[in-house]
């Protein structure tokens, strides 16, 4: 069962010069091949990178990418359309910026603190004048506030003016204050939570960043956070991914944070190579067995030793197991109290597929790059970019002007080209998973449509032909 050495995909850690690893060899430990390392140095890398890649016949890239070359690993990207990137570049969209966090959060419908962008800093400065106070002020570009040192409170217009004059923040990024009890720190692994953590703020303060003095524990989170996360997770197709999410003092959730850049235990970091390893390889290797609110027990070890810990595992739950913890603990969920083994079925670990279609292309979500602090002389009296609030249009953004093809109409297109029936145009749904992934990779680079079975050279040839006419 599961893939043989030859058959195995190339394996290719993605390295950056002066930016710390999140995985090496040893988080992929029993991987019989070699797995080659491939590191972006910076400046003008692009091409030699490229080539560095296609020589290695590199099949997956793992590694994230930092916010600084988000934008041109997505060239990197369509330049690779044979190699899958784990995480995606779609799921990193996160990483680059909270603008990026909250376009995410209004496509999918999920509860931030309510937050206002804006490009055009006359517009911001009207606002910031009538609006009700207190306000949040972020630097957005980059996916972590950096404990807490450029995230502010604002009691006034006179501190936001004074704070943006002295910070000149771009785009100016502001959000409501909501009063929270603590916020929480969810780790997934295949959409499964592997480990979560309150952290609450000092008393009398507001950050609850441990470097600002906040502390943390591991008791009782609740499930609405945790359903959270798996939904946020979900949105994303995360591989793997991390969401700070408040509670608030009125009981309600809502996403701060979310990326898949974040600071993990060394055991963590080695439960997503384990994962990876069985994702990857069609079943040969174990998926890793994690039981919900493991993080309970392991929390009550030292963190100066948790930060040492390696490969640690747990055994599944079997009614005969004599002894098993997490076979016969019990806890509350929601409002009943439950065998801890049982959560293992609503909360499981999925096997995130490949994606090909782009569905955060720049030349469309790349405020940050299209419009660059400039004098406000410069700017437009009227902008379409400002958006203090999301609006109706908000969510069909990335989809405005593109050419919608139903299955049915695809299927037509196919099965129109000699030497493709059902049978085979079936084949070619079943192996991307849906249509808007087949048209992404139609897009991209039609040649990747000779991983089907059957599908050879020559058809693609005529496939390509048939889709240039059909947009001509």
């Amino acid at each position: 069962m599961g893939l043989s050495n030859k058959e195995l995909p190339k394996l290719g850690f993605l390295y950056m010069d002066y930016v710390l690893r999140f995985f090496d060899h040893s988080n992929f430990k029993g991987w019989p091949n070699k797995i080659e390392t491939v590191v972006y140095h910076w400046k003008n890398d692009k091409e030699r990178f490229i080539k560095e890649v296609k020589r290695k016949k590199i099949d997956v890239l793992i590694g994230n990418v930092p916010a600084t070359a988000y934008e041109t690993f997505r060239e990197i990207a369509r330049e690779l359309p044979h190699v899958r990137f784990i995480p995606s570049l779609d799921t990193q969209f996160s990483n680059k910026s909270k603008e990026n966090v909250t376009r995410f959060a209004w496509k999918y419908d999920l509860p931030i603190p309510k937050t206002y962008i804006y490009y055009n800093h006359k517009n911001a400065d009207k606002f910031l004048q009538k609006c009700e106070y207190p306000k949040i002020i972020k630097k957005s570009y980059g996916p972590s506030n950096y404990g807490g040192y450029f995230v502010h409170k604002v009691d006034s217009y006179k501190e936001a003016r004074e704070l943006f004059d002295e910070k000149r923040y771009h785009p100016q990024y502001f959000q409501d204050f909501v009063p929270m009890e603590a916020d929480i720190r969810v780790m997934l692994i295949g959409h499964k939570p592997v480990c979560a953590f309150w952290r609450r703020a000092p008393e009398g303060e507001w950050l609850t960043n441990t470097s600002q003095g906040g502390s943390m524990d591991y008791n009782d989170v609740p499930k609405s956070v945790l359903d959270l996360a798996v939904k946020v997770s979900k949105a994303a197709k995360a591989e793997y991914w991390a969401c700070d999410v408040a509670y608030g003092k009125d009981g309600k959730v809502r996403i701060l944070e979310c990326a898949t850049a974040f600071a993990a235990f060394p055991y963590i970091r080695d439960w997503i190579g384990e994962y990876l390893m069985w994702l990857l390889s069609e079943g040969r290797f174990r998926k890793p067995n994690i039981p919900m609110f493991n993080w309970e027990e392991l929390g009550k070890i030292s963190p100066d030793l948790l930060r040492t810990m390696r490969h640690i595992t747990f055994g599944k739950f079997h009614p005969s197991y004599d002894g098993a913890y997490f076979g016969k603990k019990k806890r509350m969920y929601g409002k009943e109290e439950v065998y801890i083994h049982e959560l293992d079925k609503k909360y499981k670990m999925y096997a995130v597929k490949r994606r090909y279609a782009e569905e955060w292309p720049s030349e469309k979500w790349n405020y940050q790059d299209k419009l660059a602090l400039k004098p406000l002389r410069n700017l437009k009296k009227k902008s379409d970019i400002e958006v203090p609030a999301p609006t109706k249009d908000e969510s069909s953004e990335s989809v405005e002007n593109e050419v919608t093809i139903t299955k049915e109409e695809l299927g037509d297109f196919l099965t129109s080209i000699q030497g493709i029936g059902k049978k085979k145009f079936n084949k070619i749904l079943d192996h991307f998973g849906d249509v808007e992934e087949v048209l992404g990779a139609l897009h991209q680079n039609s040649t990747l449509l000779q991983e089907v079975e059957g599908i050879t050279e020559k058809l693609v040839n005529k496939i390509d032909k048939a889709w240039n006419k059909l947009f001509k």
